[in-house]
């Protein structure tokens, strides 16, 4: 009995360190952990955001506790983050914007009206020109709101749960960009 219990206590362990080491994706490496506002975050999984056979962005999901539950990940008001780093020179801020209004749309079927000043400071953090090797870290923070981040640089924080659940939802939700990329941020492939 004894060592029945300690091989499941070695397969948890296994199956945790799995989950929360670093991982590369079409040369992209996602660190194993993030910090956000001093909470430190494990990798959940990563994948490509790919569209018409481009590959246009890697894309990692960061959580306090692993899960491959969408909806609850959505639901949580705890600190996550996903990270973007764009591998396609065919990305530009034009559109990306378009992509994630679309997205806004998608993740609150069309009911974006109670969010719409939210979407748009968020939709400023894009307007800068976007290049290959570009990195945005989107995380969320409970009782402080969402923090925008480019290439380290804190770039806007909003505030609103409503906001949160409906941005993850672009990657995570029903209609997600990806669901390939939704996928692999579930560690479901």
């Amino acid at each position: 009995m004894k060592i029945m219990k300690g091989i499941i206590v070695a397969l948890i362990c296994l199956t945790l360190t799995s989950v929360s080491a670093q991982q590369t994706i079409e040369g992209v490496t996602l660190p194993a952990t993030v910090t956000v506002e001093g909470e430190t975050l494990n990798l959940n999984g990563g994948g490509l955001r790919e569209k018409l056979w481009f590959n246009l962005y890697v894309g990692g999901l960061y959580l306090k506790t692993a899960s491959s539950d969408a909806q609850a990940i959505i639901a949580k008001d705890e600190s996550m983050s996903i990270h973007l780093e764009i591998t396609s020179k065919m990305i530009s801020s034009e559109n990306l914007t378009e992509a994630i209004v679309e997205g806004f749309d998608k993740s609150t079927n069309g009911n974006t009206e109670v969010i719409k000043e939210e979407i748009k400071t968020f939709l400023a953090s894009f307007k800068e020109e976007i290049v290959v090797g570009n990195k945005f870290d989107i995380s969320y923070k409970a009782g402080m709101g969402v923090l925008v981040k480019k290439n380290g640089k804190l770039l806007t924080t909003i505030d609103g749960f409503g906001f949160k659940k409906a941005l993850f939802g672009i990657w995570l939700g029903e209609k997600p960009a990806d669901k390939k990329l939704k996928a692999g941020m579930l560690n479901a492939k």
